[in-house]
């Protein structure tokens, strides 16, 4: 059975040299769709060029992550500047995206270690949401030691369609997600995560997505992550689960078509 890898980096410059191959093998390997996330806006042009190169396989959505890079490669908090820099483009597109990404909060002391950091992050996820909501459009969402704040801003702000992505919180908070409706995508470095394992065994199957965060996330540390590896993840789901790997793919893509709705029209139930 197929996979849908729902939050990848393909834009990415580690895929730079050899992109049409890693697809190729992406496709050799039985995957359905690749759901492709920007982090900044620099990264927007060259996701719709791939969407368009790989229609009905590649899904693009465009976001602003909330740590952004500045050209000299600095990295920061983000800020309203830099979401209405992007707005243009994301407006522009708006009718060729799957959804709203990669958006979300990142609490990690180096990004946010003042309260005016973690406002402009959340003033930023909150246009973003809305945006969403105007557009119609779901949420691919991130909170890196944020898991909380993060879902208590999407439910406050009314936010349906959602996918958290290679969630790092506590599984008793992640439930608070599951009982909003929100949908839960699990990388292959649940291999080496202790976390991501307590994690998939207190979630339901029926809340649980597949990814791989390529090029990160991947089954080894340092080594370059690729959509192909799918299905390690697909595989440790169903050893935690105690099931089989064709009902951990079933029932996953199932949830992408439900989180992602206009995937519907390419995947066939």
């Amino acid at each position: 059975m197929g996979a849908v890898d729902c939050h990848c980096h393909l834009a990415a410059p580690d895929f730079e040299a050899d992109i049409e191959s890693v697809l190729e093998e992406a496709k050799k390997a039985k995957i359905l769709a690749l759901v492709v996330v920007a982090e900044h806006s620099g990264d927007f042009e060259k996701i719709i060029q791939l969407s368009e190169r790989h229609s009905g396989f590649v899904f693009a959505c465009l976001g602003i992550h909330p740590v952004q890079s500045s050209p000299t490669g600095c990295e920061h908090s983000a800020t309203l500047q830099d979401l209405d820099a992007a707005l243009p483009l994301i407006e522009l597109y708006k009718d060729q995206l799957l959804a709203i990404g990669e958006v979300g909060l990142d609490f990690t002391p180096r990004f946010a270690s003042t309260e005016e950091q973690k406002k402009g992050q959340r003033q930023v996820l909150i246009k973003q949401i809305q945006l969403a909501k105007q557009f119609d459009l779901p949420l691919n969402v991130h909170s890196r030691s944020a898991g909380r704040p993060t879902i208590n801003l999407l439910k406050e702000q009314g936010a349906e369609k959602v996918l958290l992505h290679a969630f790092d919180g506590k599984p008793s908070v992640a439930m608070e997600g599951v009982m909003a409706g929100y949908f839960f995508s699990i990388p292959p470095s649940i291999v080496r995560s202790e976390q991501k394992q307590k994690l998939v065994k207190q979630l339901p199957l029926e809340s649980i997505c597949l990814e791989t965060d390529s090029p990160a996330l991947g089954p080894e540390k340092q080594v370059r992550n690729e959509p192909k590896n799918i299905f390690i993840a697909a595989e440790y789901i169903a050893k935690i689960k105690g099931i089989s790997v064709d009902d951990v793919l079933h029932i996953t893509t199932q949830n992408a078509l439900k989180v992602f709705p206009k995937l519907k029209n390419i995947i066939r139930k």
